[in-house]
């Protein structure tokens, strides 16, 4: 039987209040895809693919009320559930927090794709696709207006977007997502510039969410790309979905093609 409404209620609120007592129930559970096993997972699986490579980028969910962290300087494919901060949404202030670790740089820019998309996920790689992308504009080598923006379209895999990182998962005839942008739309990801320190790029992140409401990520010059999705799946396939984007446009740009 399905538990009832009053049940799940009662069940999250005995969660919390055992939180208060004890910070590391929050990051204890046999379930794979809870917050803490889900980051220790990705980040294994981004290593390999040179996402995360010398403890850089990181991976962030938010659960309920609560905001699982990847740690700073902590070995990538080395991360176990041990090593997660928990922060609480509403207060911004963290309910566990490992003494032996320092919270990730990177929180503030989580922060902003929670608070500004509602998102449920978001994750940040140090893609070499996605650095060259910033290198190529910023030369202006594709399109000399528009060095602050990566723009391509009519590749199918632009499909895998949606609008604003968490738009609408419902089906339309044909199994077109509605919320997706569509093989003749021109995806644009926005670029800013690149800071000495990484929680410096927070009012520049913030700004490029609030001027490209459709974008799913912003693109950092020199450095990487943050994306997010209204929960881990899909923030996870536009990651993969931007990173093959990338890099074919890497591959385009190397044969002379355009990417408009």
């Amino acid at each position: 039987m399905a538990a009832s409404h009053q049940d799940v209620q009662k069940k999250n609120e005995d969660q919390d209040n055992s939180s208060t007592t004890d910070p590391d129930s929050l990051i204890r559970s046999n379930d794979p895809l809870h917050p803490a096993n889900h980051i220790s997972d990705l980040c294994r699986r981004f290593y390999t693919l040179g996402w995360v490579t010398g403890t850089g980028g990181g991976v962030s969910i938010r659960h309920g009320n609560h905001i699982f962290l990847a740690p700073s300087g902590v070995q990538k494919e080395m991360m176990q559930p041990t090593d997660m901060f928990v922060m609480d949404f509403l207060t911004k202030q963290y309910v566990r927090r490992p003494q032996a670790l320092k919270p990730s740089a990177c929180t503030p820019l989580f922060l902003a794709a929670y608070t500004h998309r509602n998102a449920g996920c978001c994750i940040h790689t140090h893609s070499q696709w996605a650095v060259l992308i910033t290198l190529i504009c910023e030369a202006g080598l594709q399109n000399s207006a528009e060095r602050n923006v990566f723009a391509i379209k009519e590749i199918e895999q632009i499909k895998g977007i949606s609008r604003g990182g968490s738009g609408s998962d419902e089906i339309a005839e044909g199994g077109r997502k509605v919320g997706n942008l569509g093989y003749y739309d021109t995806m644009k990801i926005p670029i800013i510039e690149n800071e000495a320190h990484e929680e410096d790029l927070t009012g520049a992140l913030e700004k490029a969410i609030e001027e490209w409401p459709e974008a799913c990520a912003v693109l950092v010059r020199r450095h990487g790309v943050y994306v997010w999705g209204k929960d881990v799946a899909q923030a996870k396939t536009q990651a993969e979905s931007l990173d093959y984007l990338f890099q074919l446009a890497v591959e385009m740009h190397k044969l002379g093609l355009k990417w408009i």
